[in-house]
């Protein structure tokens, strides 16, 4: 080899290419080759692997637990998704830039001549200058010549396709007899070496990995710590929001104990905006706005219910004690007064089987009556009107009952809806005067219920539907207080209505309408009893009864504490 200022000038060149880690156009240029070696595995991010909860354990956490760690979770996978996103970029583009680097290092033949002749035994007087890269040529058989005071690295199979022709270049990471990792870059040489010795050579430039490797260990360092510091604020983070969320829930949590508790259904929770949340609330204080109403319903029923027991009983015991005693002392009771007094005991007990039952009906729910919702079925009115009639009639001898009844088919439970019907009829027969009338009329669903009592008095108008209500003046007559309540539960369940008012020219009318058709579906056939039309008229006794505060009183399929106007027997 000859010309120590061509190598010199070759080592200079190699020491700007270094230094940037790029250069210009790359004399010995050409794609990378793979061969399976390190660097066909690149190191790649790996989420962070927290402690193993079980589903058990983790549903066995609070729920502000629970949002805080699934928030640190999601925040820490996508925090390490992009940390390792950032790493492998870096890794590929200062690798990239090392490869542009040793692609651009110029070697000249002067100094592969002098490498060669020092590899062969006779070195020529030249001097080595310092060089950050490892220059080495490569056989097609593996044999390797490597710049002085440099590791010789071991040819891979690539190195040795490109030596032999097979390859026009490669580039690999290896590592050199050190142990040192080193990115190789290998192209052909075709200069006057190997023409004089006629064999193919390649000629390697190889550079320390550590140009790649330093950064890369220092960015994962600082990845690492910002990823922990993100899981941590984030964590910190969602268990703050967590516990924000929550407090209406708390709030909500707070107030269902205290009503368990304490059993108070008049606390609200203050709700405020449109969120699920708020509607929760809301809808828990409808709730027990809801279960504080029947609460109150229930309770009056029962004070109601108790009161008006306490008469007959008194009553009861009253005259029962009276037949004891006469026993007991052997003082005979005329035979008279005995009579009344067991008259007035059956009387009592029937008003109280009387009352019992209308509670019954009363307290029942549509889907607890008799079959549920398997009871309702498609009846013929006119035909449950005229049967009521003939009970009316027996009632009410003194009376001129009138009947119109249009045929009209409804969906309801025929033994309520005939007595919602008979304690109208009752209410009129009770408060007619004798040989009064009372006019009944069927038609388009509409029932109408007319006497010539006394009315209804403004003022108790609005108390007619009422449990347990009586008017004052009817309060001496026996009833239970319940007929009108009944009535108008039935019409709600049935879809109606039902409504009293002051007839012109004295009286009260009583209108009870209900859905249905003047035909019965196809399934159904047509109902036996009263026809279409017909009227009936008959002058009887009329019997004692009672009378609900004259006039008027709507309760439209409503069933809001209906009260009573008379007290029908059922």
């Amino acid at each position: 080899m000859s010309g120590t200022g061509d190598a010199h000038e070759a080592h200079a060149h190699e020491a700007h290419g270094a230094a940037g880690l790029q250069g210009g156009a790359a004399r010995f240029g050409g794609g990378p080759v793979g061969d399976g070696g390190p660097d066909a595995q690149g190191p790649g991010g790996a989420g962070p692997s927290g402690g193993s909860f079980g589903l058990t354990r983790f549903h066995q956490l609070p729920l502000r637990s629970r949002l805080a760690l699934l928030i640190a979770v999601a925040v820490a996978f996508a925090v390490a998704l992009s940390a390792a996103a950032c790493w492998l970029i870096t890794r590929d583009r200062l690798t990239e830039q090392l490869d542009t680097s040793l692609s651009t290092v110029e070697v000249n033949s002067d100094y592969v001549q002098a490498i060669s002749a020092r590899c062969a035994g006779s070195p020529l007087n030249v001097r080595f200058q310092p060089t950050p890269y490892t220059i080495q040529l490569v056989s097609p058989s593996g044999y390797v010549c490597t710049s002085p005071n440099k590791a010789p690295i071991r040819a891979q199979r690539v190195d040795q396709a490109v030596a032999d022709g097979q390859l026009a270049s490669a580039v690999h990471t290896t590592k050199d007899e050190n142990g040192a990792e080193m990115r190789v870059s290998t192209v052909p040489y075709r200069g006057p070496i190997a023409e004089a010795q006629g064999t193919r050579l390649a000629i390697s430039v190889a550079a320390p990995m550590d140009q790649v490797t330093d950064p890369l260990n220092h960015l994962a360092l600082v990845l690492l710590v910002v990823a922990g510091v993100g899981v941590l604020g984030a964590a910190t983070a969602g268990l703050w929001v967590a516990r924000a969320a929550l407090k209406p829930v708390d709030r909500l949590t707070a107030a269902v104990e205290h009503v368990a508790r304490t059993q108070d259904l008049t606390i609200r929770i203050p709700t405020d905006g449109e969120d699920e949340i708020a509607r929760l609330s809301r809808s828990f204080n409808a709730m027990t706005a809801a279960l504080a109403a029947s609460r109150d319903l229930q309770q009056q029923l029962i004070a109601d219910a108790g009161h008006e027991l306490r008469t007959p009983l008194t009553s009861l015991r009253t005259n029962i004690d009276l037949l004891e005693r006469s026993e007991r002392t052997g003082r005979q009771i005329p035979a008279a007064d005995k009579e009344a007094l067991l008259v007035s005991v059956k009387a009592q007990m029937g008003e109280l089987a009387a009352l019992i039952g209308d509670l019954q009906v009363l307290s029942r729910t549509p889907e607890a009556s008799s079959g549920g919702a398997s009871a309702l079925r498609v009846v013929a009115l006119h035909d449950i009107v005229g049967t009521a009639l003939e009970r009316a009639r027996l009632r009410g001898p003194s009376l001129t009952i009138t009947a119109d009844l249009g045929p009209w088919y409804v969906r309801a439970e025929p033994a309520v809806l005939e007595r919602a019907v008979v304690n109208l009829l009752d209410n009129a027969v009770k408060f007619s005067p004798s040989g009064g009338t009372v006019e009944v009329r069927l038609a388009g669903g509409a029932l109408t219920v007319r006497d010539h009592g006394p009315g209804i008095p403004p003022d108790e108008l609005p108390h007619v539907f009422e449990r347990f209500w009586r008017s004052p003046s009817a309060r001496s007559l026996p009833g239970s207080g319940l007929g009108l309540s009944i009535v108008a539960r039935t019409a709600e369940q049935s879809g109606g209505g039902v409504r009293l008012r002051n007839a012109p020219g004295g009286g009260t009318e009583a209108l009870l309408t209900l859905p249905g058709a003047p035909t019965p579906p196809p399934d159904i056939p047509g109902g036996a009893g009263a026809a279409p039309g017909r009227a009936a008229t008959s002058r009887q006794e009329t019997g004692p009864g009672e009378r609900a505060a004259p006039g008027e009183r709507t309760a439209p399929g409503k069933q809001a504490d209906p009260g009573e106007q008379g007290a029908p027997e059922a």
